[in-house]
């Protein structure tokens, strides 16, 4: 979506490049200060229930499209690993850390495909966010079950995870496509 909106403000290469890094930097720090607050405010089962990470890499992957989405997707976890290793409380933890990376990768890449389909109609951020949310949680099973023999997480494991988190993902379902509608409505706006 960004990208369209530079696009018809006709912004330069290295404007969109600037844009779109500073945008997913920003998101990357909501993706590493989302869940900390989270995890503060309700513990553990709290960052297990609403999946504060995944709200950020949705609506990143909405707004930056696919490929910018993918690396915010990857880099997210592997950052926020980083930082909270140094306090010596890593999150994700290290066991769930390839998982994670590969799961919100889904989520952004996908959500991202519909980034142009946004910029026309911000009502399609609903199935954006919906089909990633399933095929990343779908590929966090399939993961799981394929590696189980050699992993601390089995899809057993896995498949009562996801249902912990539904309320979280039903939440943000809602959630990420009005803010990404609202955003869409902002930065749109003039040119109507």
């Amino acid at each position: 979506m960004i990208e369209q909106v530079l696009t018809r403000h006709s912004a330069a290469l290295r404007v969109k490049i600037t844009v779109k890094a500073l945008v997913s930097v920003g998101i990357i720090a909501l993706a590493v200060i989302l869940p900390q607050l989270v995890h503060l405010a309700l513990g553990a089962p709290g960052g297990m229930q609403w999946l504060p990470m995944y709200l950020p890499i949705l609506l990143g992957g909405c707004l930056l499209g696919w490929k910018w989405g993918l690396g915010v997707g990857i880099l997210s976890p592997v950052v926020s690993f980083a930082i909270t290793s140094l306090a010596g409380d890593p999150m994700p933890a290290a066991a769930r850390l390839p998982y994670m990376i590969v799961e919100l990768a889904v989520f952004a890449a996908v959500s991202g495909l519909f980034s142009r389909s946004i910029c026309k109609n911000g009502w399609m951020a609903f199935p954006a966010v919906l089909l990633a949310q399933v095929a990343g949680r779908l590929t966090f099973l399939a993961i799981a079950a394929i590696f189980q023999s050699i992993s601390p997480l089995s899809a057993e494991v896995v498949w009562s995870q996801i249902q912990t988190g539904l309320l979280g993902m039903v939440l943000q379902a809602v959630l990420v496509p009005f803010a990404v509608m609202g955003l869409c409505l902002l930065l749109l706006k003039d040119k109507e």
